[in-house]
């Protein structure tokens, strides 16, 4: 019955001008501002105030039937009702709001023809504004424009954009506007500010440069002006405007142009008189949608924030003098000297504001020329100030600065905000200093974005330390902080793979892997999260790393169906992965299936594609298959790259044509394409295996003169070919030869890392090679094996060799023709 009642008062008022012209026996009269109203309206004694009470108490009970029936006894009680009878209920609305029983309130006055006055109005509209009941308020309104005998206030237009802004209601502040064309009310400096809140929430900067061209012809700027600008502006990114605007509230404020007082509750405002000025047709037709919008944007271009030329030249002028700093002008002494601390309270908010523009836009040296100018002007910095210049700072790329200004703000006794922790601590993982990222994320009281933990479990990837990673996820549940798609991008990276990459894996690491992977589904799944692209491709990395083939295939379904039939160009890395995978287990059958379904399903190959279906024709033995790839590769664009020789040669040694594998290399040499390791490695592997030594020495010698450092798998391709062969000696020479050039640039460890020979080769500690195999923790991988093999082969009694060059074997490969 409630929900019936209340339909059936609120269907008549709709607020269409069809109906409310229909209306109002009285009169009701407008005549000024209504901050400002008085007369005996307000002030003589209300009729029926129990009655009043009644329908109040009733309302505050939730008992709307009940309020209902009082209010049509009410008037069935008394036949000469005013419209300060309804003034403490229609407060009662406002306050709670109720917008419903608001209009219940004026279809009963309808009926009853009572007139409203000033109060009454103003009442149901703050009612309606505050109960979004926008729509029916603008409707209020334009009917009362249209009467001969009401006339609506600017303020109450005023407050209805200022309900369209919280809103963030554009269509209907445009009709606000379109109504207050029509109704020809004027602007007051309030509406500015609205509009400019409108230009905001548009992203309309063309629309905030035009509010400020036409408010310079009304008004003369003052302090919270220029703040209101300022904020804008940096908002929109236009810190040129931004920055000429702050300086002349600097230059006011100097000059003792202040204008600025606070209210009951601390809230700043302008003590000028605010008059209002006609209202401009062109400034209410850029209020458009955001289409509409759009399309301004891209066909109007308005200039900077004009200012006069007499105040550029003050500006300016007051710079040089606080850049000298032997210069102290007057107009600084004065401002100084202010008793008012709520003029330097507004100008460190607009340098705040300016600064944090900076660090958004990653404009350095503007933040640090504002922080000099506070600095200049006695403006103390505040943990924001200091905020937004942190975040200038790692804008810029300084660690070490930004670690110098967080010093700063400790000899002042400055607390850092959470989010400047935050930036410190991004900053710091991403230069991999995870001690100092993980000390400013513990101090965070509350982060409500998960960027700092995405980051610092980024560095712990990048420096494969998975224990501290757990650590930091475990304390993101801990505060029952919710992980987003990255989050879990990185935990696939972090913790799916068991055994890789020093282990292949096995039954007990696949397993493990399995149940990592599940674990973090199933917490994807409690978060409603779903995989990325990313993710999946991470997934499909871990699924090949363990060697779990199958698992492999069916994921790479599920990706199918996630996304390469909804999106078949974002699919061709994610099919790469799983290729790649199939061809480093010999699946060749799997993997040419699979690169048909590719280019079934509209993806199409890339480099990396064909490299690795080349690399696949090792498995076949098959060399024209090889060249055909090679040649459709060329068709489509694609150069071979060091990687597509690399497979080439692989297939060709595969069958054992190492003639013709070494004509390839030659030419590649001749060729100038840059080399790496891997391709080396592929001849010594298959020299290694066959027992060639000649094409073994040729080839590290190749090494050598293309200045390719050896990595582990060189070393034991070339030991093993000597030791298979019985050099044994040899064998021991080559090692700590290769080992030497692993370590150093110049394979001479006695010039660039001299502590080596006595602290980790020589050394009788039983403690050095578990200190050697710490090395690998801080991914050392190389010159953790090269100290190694160096210490291995002194315990064998060789005497160590200190210089690559000094070797005999090193000499002997000098000599041969290439």
């Amino acid at each position: 019955m409630h929900g019936f009642r209340a339909r059936v008062f609120l269907r008549p008022i709709s607020l269409c001008k069809s109906q409310w012209h229909h209306h109002h026996g009285g009169e009701t009269h407008f005549s000024r501002n209504l901050s400002a109203t008085t007369g005996p309206e307000f002030m003589e004694p209300v009729a029926g105030s129990s009655m009043q009470m009644q329908i109040i108490k009733a309302l505050c009970s939730g008992d709307r039937r009940k309020a209902s029936d009082l209010l049509l006894d009410f008037g069935s009680r008394s036949h000469s009702l005013t419209a300060n009878d309804f003034v403490d209920i229609l407060k009662y609305c406002a306050r709670s709001p109720d917008p419903l029983f608001v209009m219940e309130i004026w279809r009963f006055m309808e009926l009853k023809g009572v007139s409203m006055n000033n109060i009454c109005i103003s009442l149901m509209m703050q009612t309606l504004c505050k109960g979004s009941y926008l729509e029916e308020a603008i409707n209020m309104m334009d009917f009362l424009g249209e009467s001969q005998r009401l006339y609506p206030v600017l303020p109450l237009y005023n407050s209805i954009l200022r309900s369209c802004t919280e809103m963030q209601s554009i269509i209907q502040a445009n009709k606000c506007l379109d109504l207050m064309e029509k109704n020809m009310v004027g602007k007051s400096e309030i509406t500015y500010t609205e509009l400019l809140k409108i230009g905001v929430l548009q992203k309309n900067l063309p629309a905030v440069h035009l509010i400020w061209l036409e408010y310079i012809k009304h008004y003369s700027m003052g302090i919270i002006a220029l703040r209101k600008f300022i904020r804008s502006f940096t908002r929109l990114g236009d810190l040129t405007s931004a920055y000429k605007t702050l300086q002349q509230m600097v230059l006011l404020a100097t000059r003792g142009n202040i204008s600025v007082a606070r209210t009951f509750y601390g809230k700043l405002y302008s003590t000028r008189l605010d008059i209002p000025v006609p209202l401009n047709k062109e400034l209410g037709s850029i209020m458009l949608d955001s289409k509409e919008n759009k399309q301004l944007d891209s066909c109007i271009q308005y200039p900077p924030t004009y200012l006069p030329d007499s105040i550029s030249a003050s500006i300016e002028q007051q710079i040089v003098c606080m850049g000298n700093k032997k210069v102290k002008s007057a107009e600084l002494d004065g401002l100084n000297g202010q008793k008012h601390s709520v003029l330097r309270k507004v100008l460190r908010w607009s340098f705040n504001d300016v600064i944090h523009g900076c660090a958004k836009q990653k404009n350095y040296m503007l933040a640090m020329k504002l922080m000099l100018q506070m600095q200049n002007l006695g403006l103390q910095p505040s943990s924001h100030t200091y905020d937004g210049i942190i975040g200038a700072v790692v804008s810029h790329g300084s660690f070490g600065e930004a670690m110098q200004v967080l010093r700063q703000m400790k000899q002042k006794n400055l607390k850092p905000y959470d989010s400047t922790l935050a930036t410190l601590s991004v900053t710091c993982s991403k230069a991999l200093q995870i001690d100092l990222a993980e000390a400013f994320l513990n101090q965070i009281s509350e982060c409500l974005y998960p960027h700092p933990y995405n980051a610092l479990l980024a560095s712990c990837d990048a420096l494969n330390q998975p224990e501290r990673a757990v650590r930091v996820f475990a304390k993101m549940k801990l505060k029952k902080f919710s992980p987003n798609i990255r989050t879990y991008e990185l935990l696939f990276s972090l913790f799916g793979v068991v055994n890789a990459p020093y282990e292949d894996g096995n039954i007990l690491s696949q397993v493990d892997a399995a149940k990592r992977i599940n674990a973090i589904e199933k917490d994807m799944a409690n978060n409603g999260i779903r995989h990325s692209h990313i993710s999946m491709k991470n997934l499909l990395k871990v699924l090949g790393e363990e060697g779990m083939i199958r698992e492999l295939i069916q994921y790479l379904h599920v990706a199918e169906n996630l996304f390469i039939y909804r999106s078949p160009s974002l699919a061709t890395d994610l099919y790469n992965v799983v290729l790649h995978y199939l061809v480093e287990a010999k699946e060749s059958d799997m993997a040419i299936q699979i690169f048909k379904n590719m280019k079934l399903h509209g993806c199409h190959p890339d480099s990396e594609t064909y490299n690795i279906m080349i690399d696949c024709c090792s498995i076949l033995k098959s060399y024209n298959s090889a060249c055909l790839l090679i040649s459709k590769m060329i068709r489509e664009g694609f150069s071979p790259v060091t990687c597509t020789y690399t497979a080439l040669i692989k297939v060709l040694l595969e069958n054992e044509n190492f003639s013709e594998a070494l004509n390839i290399f030659k030419q590649v040499v001749l060729d100038g394409i840059q080399l790496d390791v891997l391709f080396f490695n592929t001849f010594l592997r298959q020299a290694c295996y066959k027992g060639r030594i000649d094409v073994i020495e040729f080839i590290v010698e190749c090494m050598h003169r293309q200045k390719i450092r050896p990595d582990p798998s060189t070393c034991g391709y070339v030991v093993s070919a000597y030791v298979n062969s019985g050099f044994h000696n040899t064998a021991i020479e080559a090692l700590q030869v290769l080992s030497l050039r692993m370590m150093s640039e110049n394979g001479n460890i006695r010039a660039e890392k001299k502590n080596f020979v006595n602290e980790f080769i020589l050394a009788e500690d039983l403690a050095a090679e578990s200190q050697i195999l710490k090395l690998f923790e801080d991914s050392e991988d190389e010159i953790a094996v090269g100290l190694l093999n160096l210490r291995w082969c002194a315990i064998a009694g060789f005497p160590i060799c200190e210089s690559a060059d000094q070797s005999l074997w090193a000499k002997r490969l000098e000599g041969k023709q290439l």
